[in-house]
């Protein structure tokens, strides 16, 4: 007999006897610790990267050779947590935290500036308030190798499968989806996923309905009505913002590209580099709000995208950075204006106009 489990093996995270397999295979892989070379000891790998890749591969070895469950995966992320925030951001707060009920599955729902912090920095508050971390959404356009896919399902990843092609074949994947999502949530694992495919590289965070009509697919096979259905869900609005987005350059050169030459040519392993400069970038500081549980009746799924919206945008933090950029400078003191002068000016002048849009456009949801 398949369990219940197994009838999602494609799309799920490892199991607890899954984690020793899949640690052994990233420690074997040669491109995971060329990664950790480049990126951690570059000068000492253009002296001798064959003799570095062998200390990585013992070192790792020994860190974790203890490590056989999820919740020891976690417990190693959230070391690593810990010394992100420590060297990159001036602190992290949370609200509405209170909310929540330990043991409950929630479908946290925010708005998606960076590709790996958003959940990680959601995971960080409910983990330092004694609450599980979430399963994490994530599109298999970020798993071209083999290991990002372990590392990725070594951490509560599962996978959307952007990737299917074909009316039939997108019906069967988020139909999966949609009822492993259900799955979760009956077990008491909560979710995390965002608002919409792709970041907000204009700073304007909008819910796609297309995400939430895929929440309901396997209400709707049920024979449940919508709002009863979305109900059930326990969906919970999460706003994350940052004082200076470590992509915000990157950003802005897309947008920038797809407007004047109408096109932009993402490199293959961009994204890769887009996790890696927003966890070694300087953020200032960072807050996560959490809503409260979504109440009310909603007839359809436009209806519900603009109650999160609303609620998204109501919970934003906004910063100095973000008043500046909308032209409200007097609440803001001069030493704080000139930091955001100094990080303006780091910005080419081509893209200034970009930057100081995306900034300003929490201030401008908010009304």
């Amino acid at each position: 007999m398949v369990s219940d489990t197994d009838l999602f093996k494609d799309i799920r995270p490892y199991r607890d006897d899954e984690v020793a397999g899949a640690i052994e295979r990233l420690i074997a892989d040669d491109e995971f610790i060329g990664a950790i070379a480049h990126y951690r000891f570059a000068c000492l790998s253009r002296l001798g990267g064959g003799l570095v890749k062998r200390l990585i591969r013992l070192y790792l070895g020994w860190r974790w050779r203890h490590v056989t469950s999820v919740h020891q995966v976690q417990l190693e992320v959230a070391k690593f947590m810990e010394k992100m925030i420590s060297s990159t951001t001036a602190g992290v707060t949370y609200s509405g935290l209170e909310h929540l009920q330990p043991g409950t599955g929630y479908l946290f729902i925010s708005n998606h500036r960076d590709i790996a912090l958003d959940p990680a920095f959601v995971n960080w508050g409910l983990y330092t308030h004694d609450m599980d971390t979430v399963r994490i959404a994530i599109g298999d356009n970020l798993l071209r190798k083999p290991c990002s896919t372990e590392l990725m399902k070594l951490n509560k990843s599962f996978i959307v499968k952007r990737s299917a092609k074909g009316p039939r074949e997108m019906m069967k994947a988020f139909g999966e989806l949609s009822a492993y999502l259900r799955h979760s949530l009956d077990d008491g694992h909560s979710i995390w996923i965002a608002q919409k495919e792709g970041r907000a590289k204009d700073g304007d965070d909008k819910t796609d309905p297309a995400i939430l009509k895929m929440f309901y697919m396997e209400g709707k096979r049920q024979k449940i009505p919508f709002s009863d259905y979305i109900r059930s869900l326990n969906l919970v609005p999460v706003s994350i913002s940052y004082e200076y987005d470590p992509g915000d350059v990157a950003k802005a050169r897309e947008l920038h590209a797809k407007e004047t030459v109408g096109r932009y040519e993402k490199s293959e392993f961009e994204d890769i580099q887009s996790i890696v400069q927003g966890i070694t970038g300087q953020k200032g500081r960072v807050h996560v709000a959490f809503g409260r549980p979504l109440g009310g009746d909603f007839d359809n799924a436009d209806e519900l995208a603009q109650a999160l919206d609303r609620e998204i945008h109501a919970n934003y933090h906004l910063f100095p950075s973000n008043l500046l950029a909308a032209g409200q400078t007097a609440e803001v003191d001069s030493g704080t204006r000139q930091a955001f002068e100094r990080h303006m000016n780091l910005v080419p002048t081509e893209l200034r106009e970009r930057v100081l849009a995306m900034y300003a456009r929490p201030v401008l949801n908010k009304g």
